[in-house]
């Protein structure tokens, strides 16, 4: 463990007795470990006077600039989850100044794993019928008593994506499509319920009980605002949240059928499939653009992790998962279409190494070095590996996702998928950096298979 390292560690630990102190828990703090995972916010685990505890904290203050619930207002909402019967998990302890080391607040540690193999090999319909009833439940939490939090509105969130899209360059041709469609298809005002808004598999906790895997805890309650029930539902069953599992698009445990089916016997309302597409093209964009987002904060100086950089170029993945939700809008004629080639690669290199060769020197250096570390560094390594991978293999192939010009006229409605090879350019623009970014990401696969080639 580096000396930096420790000193986080030591300042973590002064501060937690100080915070826990408060809640009548004395002890010294043991066994932290900071937990792999996270897009935004860092969590630690810790034992402290015979307890499993878990901090989640922002791993800095301009990490909650401008963000439109902070730690206190997340806190209160599960408080109010867990008085409805939620499984979510126990808040004993929020963050204040004088405990100096940020914003966040302690939770006493759930049982199970939240690991998203584990859950998607093992479970089956006792999970997903769990998964249903927890959605049910939150949904059910009176708006009254969550009055503080955002409420998102379908048409203005759409245009709230618009403007963060144009902050990021306005460049890229498939997200702006996304967002055309949406503007086409927002719904109308719904009656708001209590949204968790990260409701997925990798967000919740679940272990082996009574020869099944059943749901112990709904974590990550940072997204929590008022809105549609739908949000919620189909947030979980993106492509990117089942893992692989693509033949199974009820949260990559089944079908939706099963899943609804589930919401309603828990008592949550009937599902009307428009507005669940609507929400599924949604969050898809929505998470096109906060990954994009992840390297606004890496280059911001507000979050320099290399996992920071290198969720940033996640955002190819929802480009491809959207043109596999939207190229059914195009005539058959464009959806037969082969594809257009792909730029020619760089020749083979010769004489001394060139860039993509120094970096595959390097990835396999830290390879042969990975058993010298453990926990998250081992992790960060391996993040440091794919980011090296990304870079030569972009450097080989070329791809080029970004086209202003193209994106306005998307944007506008001016340019469709009706327009003949549009579909096609789309598609290959998509693969191409696909390629480059993910290679091993599961709907790559499916594309292929499908699209003409």
């Amino acid at each position: 463990m580096g000396e930096a390292n420790r000193q986080l560690e030591d300042v973590l630990k002064g501060g937690l007795r100080t915070a826990l102190a408060r809640a009548g828990i004395v002890g010294e703090v043991a066994q932290l470990e900071r937990l792999s995972g996270g897009a935004n916010m860092e969590s630690w685990a810790f034992a402290c006077s015979g307890e499993a505890f878990v901090l989640r904290r922002a791993p800095s203050a301009e990490m909650m600039a401008g963000r439109s619930l902070d730690h206190a207002g997340e806190a209160a909402a599960i408080r109010a989850a867990r008085a409805a019967g939620v499984p979510a998990p126990e808040v004993v302890a929020e963050l204040g100044p004088d405990d100096a080391i940020g914003s966040g607040f302690v939770m006493r540690r759930l049982t199970g794993s939240a690991v998203p193999a584990s859950l998607l090999d093992t479970g089956g319909a006792e999970l997903l019928g769990d998964l249903g009833a927890a959605l049910a439940a939150i949904h059910r939490v009176e708006p009254d008593k969550v009055a503080h939090l955002p409420r998102l509105d379908a048409a203005a969130g759409v245009e709230g994506l618009a403007a963060q899209f144009d902050s990021y360059g306005g460049d890229r041709p498939i997200i702006a499509l996304g967002l055309a469609w949406l503007r086409a298809n927002a719904p109308a005002p719904i009656e708001p319920r209590l949204i968790h808004g990260d409701f997925r598999i990798g967000n919740l906790m679940a272990r082996a009980e009574g020869g099944g895997i059943r749901l112990t805890g709904v974590l990550d309650w940072e997204l929590a605002h008022l809105g549609d029930f739908h949000e919620d539902l189909a947030f979980g069953c993106m492509a990117v949240w089942r893992f692989g599992r693509l033949d199974r698009p009820g949260f990559g445990l089944g079908s939706l059928d099963e899943l609804f089916r589930a919401y309603r016997e828990a008592g949550g309302a009937p599902v009307d499939p428009a507005r669940f597409r609507f929400w599924l093209v949604y969050r898809t964009v929505w998470w096109a653009l906060g990954c994009l987002q992840m390297g606004a904060y890496w280059r911001s100086g507000a979050d320099r992790s290399i996992e920071r950089v290198v969720v940033a170029r996640r955002a190819a993945e929802q480009e491809l998962d959207l043109l596999l939700l939207l190229e059914d809008e195009a005539p058959l004629a464009e959806r037969e279409r082969a594809l257009p080639p792909s730029p020619a690669r760089l020749p083979a290199p010769t004489g001394e190494p060139d860039t993509g060769e120094l970096l595959e020197a390097v990835s396999e250096w830290l390879a042969n070095i990975k058993e010298r570390f453990s926990g998250r560094e081992r992790f960060d390594l391996a993040v440091a590996r794919n980011a090296l991978g990304i870079a030569a293999r972009e450097l080989a192939l070329r791809p080029d996702p970004h086209d202003r010009i193209l994106a306005d006229t998307l944007l506008a409605g001016e340019t469709t998928l009706g327009e003949p090879g549009m579909l096609a350019r789309l598609r290959r623009m998509a693969l191409d950096k696909l390629v480059a970014d993910q290679p091993k990401y599961p709907s790559l696969a499916l594309a292929r298979d499908r699209w003409p080639a």
